[in-house]
C-alpha cells in the first residue's frame, strides 16, 4: 500500500509540473521536445524569421521521418526581444513543455537573462543567436554551444575591410547600448588602434529607436565617411532614412545582424542598396544542393515565410543540434547528446564550418562579407576563407585583455 501511494504521488507530481506524459527527460520513445524564442512582434520583429528557420528545420526533419524513430516536437515562443519576457517563455519551455534542448533563441540581452536558468536545469542550448563573449569565453556552461562569430571578432573583420580594402580613415560607430554593441565597439576600436586610428564619433542607441536625425547630423558634422553599425533592425532602418533626408551618403557597414540584404532593402524602400554587411550563411538563391532542398521544402511547409538570410540563419543555428541527435542513435540521453556535440568537427550545413570540443564552445571563427545590390540582391564580396576573414582572431579577447 505504501509503495502504491508513493507511485501515485510521483505520477501526480509529474502531471502537475508538465503536460501529460512529460516527466523531465525532454524526450520519450515517440518524440524529442525542442524549444526556441524570438521576436515574433515588437521592434525587432524582422529577426523573428530566425527562430522560424529553426522551426522549419524541425518540420523538414519530421517530413523525412524524424530522428532515429522519434519526431521533433518544436515549441516557438514570442518574447518580443524583451529579456523579462524571455524569462517567462524559458520557464514555460522548461517547466511546462519539458524541452530537452533549445536552439536559435534570439538576442544577446534576452539570452543572457536566461543563460544561468537554462544551465541550472541542464537544458542543452545550441546555436543561440548572440556573439557575446560572456556566452562561451571561457566554457563555464557545459550545456551551451555557440555557432555565432563573436561580435568583437566580426566587427574587427569589418573594420579591417573598411580600412585596408576600402581605404576609409574617417569612421564612425553606431551601436546598441547593451553587450552586443559594447563587444562590437571594443573589437572595432582594437582594429582601428592597430592602424593608428580612432572613431570620430561613437553613438549608442536603444533597440526600438526610430528617430535618429540628431545622431546622423553628428556623423555628418564630424566628417565621417564610413559608419560601422551593430544595431537591431529598427535603428538600422532609421539611420539610413535620416541620412537620406539630409542627402548624406556615407558608406554603411553593418554586422551580420542586419545581413539580410533583401529584407533590409524592402524595409528601407531601397535605401539599403550599397550597404556592406557580414554574413553567416549561404545566400538564399545559391544553388548549393542542401540549400536547394531546403528552399523547395520551405515552399511546402512554410509557404508564407520569405526564404531570406535571417530564415537561413535559424536553419544554420539548429543544424548541428539535429545532426548530433542523429549521431547519438536510438539510445538517447542528455549525456549522449553532449558527447556528440563536443565531438562535432568541421560540420558544414548552410553556414560556416563548426567545430566544438569540451574546451571550445564558440564553434565559428569566420564570416562572409556581402554587399546589397541595387534591387536588394546579395553580392558576395569576401567569401569564407578570404584574407579578410581569417582565423587570426582565434582567442582574440584573451590576447587583447578586453
Amino acid at each position: 500500500m505504501k509503495r502504491l501511494i508513493f507511485i501515485t504521488v510521483l505520477i501526480m507530481l509529474c502531471f502537475t509540473m508538465a503536460p501529460l506524459g512529460y516527466c523531465g527527460e525532454g524526450f520519450d520513445d515517440k518524440e524529442i521536445r525542442i524549444g526556441s524564442w524570438g521576436p515574433q512582434s515588437g521592434p525587432a520583429a524582422p529577426w523573428g524569421s530566425i527562430s522560424r528557420g529553426a522551426q522549419f528545420l524541425a518540420m523538414y526533419i519530421n517530413e523525412q521521418g524524424g530522428i532515429n524513430g522519434r519526431k521533433i516536437k518544436f515549441f516557438l515562443r514570442d518574447d518580443k526581444y524583451n529579456p523579462a519576457e524571455t524569462k517567462v517563455v524559458a520557464k514555460d519551455l522548461v517547466e511546462r513543455m519539458d524541452v530537452m534542448a533549445v536552439t536559435a533563441g534570439l538576442g544577446t540581452a534576452p539570452t543572457l537573462a536566461v543563460k544561468d536558468y537554462l544551465a541550472e536545469h541542464k537544458i542543452v542550448a545550441v546555436g543561440m543567436c548572440t556573439g557575446a563573449k560572456e556566452m562561451v569565453k571561457p566554457v563555464t556552461n557545459p550545456y551551451l554551444f555557440s555557432s555565432f562569430m563573436l561580435f568583437g571578432d566580426e566587427m574587427s573583420v569589418l573594420a579591417k575591410y573598411a580600412i585596408e580594402k576600402l581605404k576609409y580613415k574617417k569612421l564612425g560607430f553606431l551601436y546598441q547600448n547593451d553587450p552586443m554593441g559594447w563587444d562590437a565597439l571594443n573589437g572595432a576600436r582594437e582594429r582601428l588602434a592597430k592602424h593608428g586610428l580612432k572613431f570620430l564619433v561613437e553613438i549608442p542607441v536603444e533597440p526600438g529607436e526610430k528617430e535618429l536625425s540628431s545622431q546622423i547630423m553628428k556623423f555628418k558634422n564630424a566628417g565621417v565617411k564610413c559608419i560601422l553599425m551593430q544595431v537591431a533592425p529598427t535603428p538600422g532602418i532609421a539611420i539610413l532614412k535620416a541620412a537620406a533626408q539630409i542627402d548624406y551618403k556615407p558608406q554603411f557597414i553593418s554586422a551580420d545582424t542586419l545581413g539580410d540584404a533583401t529584407g533590409m532593402w524592402k524595409l528601407t524602400n531601397g535605401l539599403w542598396a550599397g550597404t556592406i554587411t557580414g554574413g553567416k550563411t549561404l545566400v538564399p538563391n545559391e544553388n548549393h544542393p542542401l540549400l536547394v532542398k531546403y528552399r523547395e521544402a520551405a515552399k511546402r511547409l512554410m509557404p508564407d515565410q520569405p526564404f531570406n538570410a535571417w530564415f537561413l540563419s535559424g536553419i544554420m543555428f539548429s543544424e548541428p543540434l539535429f545532426d548530433a541527435l542523429k549521431r547519438v542513435g536510438p539510445n538517447l540521453s542528455k549525456d549522449a547528446l553532449l558527447r556528440e556535440l563536443n565531438s562535432t568537427k568541421n560540420f558544414r550545413g548552410v553556414g560556416p564550418t563548426i567545430t566544438w570540443s569540451p574546451d571550445d564552445h564558440q564553434g565559428v571563427y569566420e564570416t562572409r562579407i556581402y554587399r546589397c545590390g541595387p534591387q536588394g540582391e546579395y553580392e558576395i564580396i569576401e567569401d569564407f576563407g578570404s584574407p579578410y576573414v581569417t582565423n587570426e582572431l582565434r582567442g582574440w579577447y584573451k590576447k587583447s585583455g578586453i
